[in-house]
């Protein structure tokens, strides 16, 4: 059935993309057991009595630039 190729392939690509989460999810919860943390200079952490809020700018930042390093070497053509 020709109609179903491409579904099978964007299939295999979601597939991927849950494994590659999965995978990422378990070493951040395998890293925070053992107390590393996240916070970089530039992110927004304010704790008051009974409330904490937490903005990672510079965190975003870094992660945006390298996923755009990242897809731009991988997707030269």
């Amino acid at each position: 059935m020709p109609a179903l190729d491409p579904l099978k392939g964007l299939g295999r690509l979601v597939l991927t993309a849950g494994l590659l989460l999965t995978g990422v999810g378990l070493v951040v919860l395998a890293l925070s057991r053992f107390g590393f943390s996240w916070k970089l200079p530039g992110d927004i952490l304010i704790q008051k009595r009974n409330f904490t809020f937490f903005f990672p700018i510079a965190s975003m930042l870094l992660l945006s630039a390298v996923i755009s390093l990242l897809l731009n070497l991988i997707l030269r053509r």
